[in-house]
């Protein structure tokens, strides 16, 4: 399967406010306020992925934060620091970030979910199970690469855990998710059958050790379809949004 990737320079309204939750310049975030009864709802912290390279930043999540933002959800859309060889500045950014942002943006409920997608799948859920915050709700991971050792076998990303990590996996057992505890709050994983960039079989082996997190398999979906609003897949991604607020 070809893999349409033209959400990633797809244009998307400008954020109506750009937070930051560090001094560093990647620790911002890119505030889209809901509409309609947002307020009511959990505040939306979406983790972009790119393999946590450095070259692939919060822009290609501007298309989804903003369909979410129009269907009634407080969206931010975290940048966080991507140094290869130092996965720690990374696992932290997203974890002050989902601890701090609640209280720096208006127009939600006082909880969060937090989406992440490929690699930023892995941050999410990591933080979820080893940095969760009394105001994380749930967690949804689309596509995301949270069995590391594995990964690493295929040689997802050219070779991109051992950058990321600067070793091998298993010398960093405490940031492979599926090494680690279930996470601490309901999550659930989207994953497509037809994923050319992190197969399917990465969150099979996530959900085959930690059997709480539900795990949908939608057909005919490659990796991109998961965060744009323009695929059949965005209709999943939504009610399942909705379940986790519920």
């Amino acid at each position: 399967m070809n893999e349409d990737e033209s959400v990633l320079t797809r244009a998307a309204p400008a954020a109506d406010e750009i937070v930051a939750y560090g001094e560093d310049p990647d620790q911002v975030v890119d505030i889209r306020d809901g509409s309609g009864d947002a307020q009511l709802r959990p505040l939306l912290v979406i983790v972009h992925g790119g393999f946590w390279r450095p070259q692939y930043g919060r822009d290609h999540t501007g298309p989804m934060a903003s369909a979410l933002a129009a269907a009634g959800w407080t969206t931010a859309a975290i940048e966080y620091r991507r140094i290869p060889g130092e996965p720690d500045a990374s696992v932290m950014d997203v974890a002050n970030a989902l601890a701090h942002l609640p209280s720096r943006v208006r127009r939600h409920n006082g909880r969060v979910i937090a989406i992440g997608h490929s690699a930023g799948g892995h941050l999410a859920l990591l933080a979820a199970t080893a940095h969760a915050t009394p105001s994380l709700l749930g967690a949804l991971g689309l596509a995301p690469v949270v069995d590391l050792q594995l990964a690493h076998e295929r040689g997802l990303g050219g070779g991109a855990v051992a950058a990321f990590l600067g070793a091998e996996p298993s010398a960093r057992l405490d940031l492979d998710p599926r090494r680690r505890g279930a996470p601490a709050v309901k999550t659930v994983l989207l994953h497509g059958d037809r994923d050319a960039v992190v197969p399917l079989e990465i969150s099979e082996s996530y959900v085959a050790m930690h059997r709480d997190v539900e795990l949908r398999c939608l057909a005919d979906c490659g990796h991109f379809a998961l965060i744009d609003p323009l695929s059949a897949a965005w209709l999943h991604v939504v009610s399942t949004l909705e379940r986790l607020a519920a």
